[in-house]
């Protein structure tokens, strides 16, 4: 009687601890459907901010409204003739900072990475009327212009080459080209991770991300740092305000958004890589 006796117990106990083991791998499938809804989530709200960022400063380098010139009313033909010259120099001269620099501070100017503008009248006689009809004109700069050195003194050649404006001025027109690149490089490789449905490679995407935002951050600090110098060794006519416009905002915006979507990309990539560590050591336990 006492083999039999034991073998009923151990039956007993092998299937009271069947329900047990159902329960406890339940619960480890609900924390990991748990989880990657977590990490689900993440990622999409960081493709959503990282979008948003990318057409901000795609925007924001293609438009001009970088820097805005306010000049005050002309009144007598000779300052008319004056200024139609400097329009004249503007659109059909040859690229000179001097030069394009008077006709933004003249004529109601606009200046952007890679684009300046001028609002200039629609008739000859404008300065008869007490509101003319204004248009905007805009010139292109090409890429031998934005690498022309800047002198320590706008237009004199002889007065030496101002290292600080010309290496600002580059950078402020190449390093949001390199942030874009690395978006760009960043959505191929999340793209060839959810062909191969890996995460493994989310936190090198995140550190792009991050290099892009400090690029679309050190962009705005390198114009605003070019214009303030260009202020200081030109001579900027009285009651000429100017303000900031609404292109180097956008850029200034899409600086923090690549920062949060790279944050929750490192987020995901480091917590699924703990979670996944954890599941496979309770496994082999």
């Amino acid at each position: 009687m006492e083999p039999r006796a034991t073998g009923a117990a151990f039956r007993r106990a092998g299937s009271a601890s069947q329900p047990k083991n159902f329960i406890q791998k339940s619960e480890v499938s609900n924390r990991r459907g748990m989880v990657d809804n977590r990490y689900a989530t993440a990622l999409v709200i960081a493709c959503v901010l990282s979008a948003l960022a990318t057409v901000y400063l795609s925007v924001a380098v293609g438009t001009q409204h970088w820097y805005q010139y306010s000049s005050p009313p002309v009144y007598g033909e000779h300052n008319a003739s004056e200024l139609r010259s400097l329009h004249d120099e503007f659109a059909h001269g040859e690229f000179d900072e001097k030069t394009y620099s008077d006709s933004l501070f003249r004529l109601n100017g606009t200046v952007g990475l890679w684009w300046r503008c001028l609002q200039v009248p629609t008739n000859t006689d404008w300065y008869k009327e007490p509101d003319p009809k204004m248009v905007m004109e805009c010139v292109s700069f090409t890429l031998s212009q934005q690498f022309t050195p800047k002198y320590k003194e706008p237009g004199n050649h002889n007065s030496g080459e101002d290292m600080i404006r010309t290496y600002l001025w580059r950078c402020q027109f190449l390093l949001p080209l390199v942030a874009l690149g690395l978006v760009v490089l960043g959505g191929l490789v999340g793209f060839c991770a959810c062909v191969c449905r890996s995460l493994s490679p989310t936190l090198g995407i995140g550190l792009l991300h991050l290099l892009a935002g400090l690029c679309s951050l050190a962009t705005v600090c390198c114009f605003l740092a070019g214009m303030d110098l260009m202020h200081r060794v030109s001579v900027v006519p009285d009651r000429v305000d100017a303000t900031l416009g609404w292109s180097l905002y956008l850029a200034l915006i899409s600086s923090p958004l690549h920062m949060m979507a790279a944050a929750l990309l490192v987020w995901a990539a480091r917590s699924h890589s703990k979670s996944y560590y954890r599941m496979t050591a309770y496994r082999v336990a």
